[in-house]
């Protein structure tokens, strides 16, 4: 998307709607969870990862990673949509980083299911905690489209 005449509004309205789809299915990974296990969501007394630490424990480095990358990858598609005046790669760069929080939430879907961790809204928390934190911003637009 090269800027001839960019609607810095409308380009802002669709990351908006895009942003706010992708905020909202986060929401339904727990939701999908009660339905399929609603056992998970009582707490009894076992051990925090039962005999699962290792695996739980990777998949939790992961997720830390995978939001570090998302505020990482954003920054660098941001700056490329400065220095190109491309409009298009702040969008990109949104999705981008949506997509790897939306990956933190998957994980906790998998320990969910996979191996019965009660705590598996922990992962849904830090995705949609990263999601919410990659809230669209006009001035990243206005920034690669200033010479419209």
């Amino acid at each position: 998307m090269k800027n001839d005449k960019i609607n810095t509004d409308g380009v802002f309205q669709t990351m908006m709607i895009i942003w706010g789809s992708l905020a909202v299915s986060q929401l339904f990974f727990p939701v999908i969870v009660f339905g399929a296990k609603p056992e998970l969501f009582r707490f009894d007394r076992t051990p925090l990862f039962g005999g699962y630490a290792v695996e739980i424990g990777f998949l939790g480095f992961v997720s830390l990673v995978s939001l570090v990358t998302s505020f990482t990858l954003r920054k660098r598609f941001n700056n490329q949509a400065v220095a190109t005046q491309n409009v298009g790669l702040v969008q990109t760069a949104m999705i981008f980083g949506c997509a790897m929080c939306e990956v933190i939430s998957l994980f906790g879907i998998f320990v969910a299911f996979v191996f019965d961790f009660q705590y598996f809204f922990a992962f849904s928390a830090l995705g949609i905690i990263g999601t919410l934190l990659h809230f669209p911003r006009r001035t990243d637009i206005q920034a690669a489209g200033y010479k419209t």
